[in-house]
């Protein structure tokens, strides 16, 4: 079997891709499916393809633009019948470290019982100046709990195993701008998933990200995920209390807390 090959969502932000692109740097062969989610800007494959030394790109273009949950499973179908072991997600403007995707499926290799694994990263904004950190939890046990405060992955970190598509199905597309924290969910109650505790990837806030732009909607979708996975118990009420109140706060407000919080971590 292939050994990996990266999903990456696009939507009219070629300069984004061609940076992402550029910043993957590994030791063995990464091939990469894009998604086109009904881009006004066309993609060339040959000039991707110029930029990036690492393995083979293949482009699939969707007529109209359907949303990034639409994006993602039409890319997972597509990988499904194909022969690659290990599926991994990036998106259009974010940075990867050096060797991060060897460093995450070398640990996959040495625990065959973890079927999904993120990473911490680097939050920066649109500039490149550093935010702050995001460190989720590394543990299964701290996951299972943690998750009902908010998602314990940073979606465009995770690596995970191509089989468990066949039981575990595609994005849920019922959680409007939440189809990770959903999906994340699903497979954490049937899997062991967890996080590789070092920084390998440089996350970009953006403005017209659909964490900002669409930030209301998705806290929505996400407290309809705690109540759909509800059990009585503290974090699961708890989470429903903190992502009540993160309505009230703007994109803006919850990254100064977010800063504060990891300045608070740092010292």
């Amino acid at each position: 079997m292939n050994q990996i090959i990266l999903l990456i969502p696009h939507f009219n932000n070629p300069s984004g891709l061609k940076a992402s692109l550029l910043s993957i740097n590994e030791t063995s062969p990464i091939d990469v499916l894009i998604v086109d989610d009904g881009s006004t800007e066309k993609l060339d494959l040959n000039e991707l393809q110029e930029i990036y030394k690492f393995g083979k790109i293949a482009i699939e273009f969707l007529s109209v633009n359907q949303g990034i949950e639409k994006a993602l499973n039409f890319g997972l179908d597509k990988i499904r019948s194909m022969n690659y072991t290990y599926i991994g997600r990036l998106d259009c403007g974010d940075f990867c470290k050096i060797n991060k995707f060897s460093k995450q499926i070398n640990s996959l290799e040495e625990n065959p019982d973890v079927v999904l694994l993120g990473c911490w990263a680097n939050v920066i904004d649109e500039k490149g100046n550093f935010l702050y950190e995001l460190k989720p939890p590394t543990s299964y046990e701290k996951i299972k709990v943690k998750m009902y405060l908010n998602s314990a992955f940073v979606h465009p970190t995770v690596v995970f195993r191509s089989r468990i598509i066949d039981e575990i199905g595609y994005y849920p597309e019922n959680y409007k701008y939440a189809e990770d924290y959903a999906y994340f969910f699903k497979i954490m109650k049937k899997y062991r998933i967890e996080n590789y505790p070092e920084v390998l990837l440089d996350y970009v806030v953006s403005t017209e990200s659909i964490s900002s732009t669409k930030r209301k909607e998705q806290v929505m979708s996400r407290i309809k995920i705690i109540f759909d996975n509800f059990y009585f118990g503290f974090y699961p009420i708890y989470g429903l209390i903190r992502n009540s109140f993160l309505l009230l706060l703007s994109r803006n407000g919850a990254n100064k807390i977010k800063q504060i919080i990891s300045y608070r971590n740092k010292r």
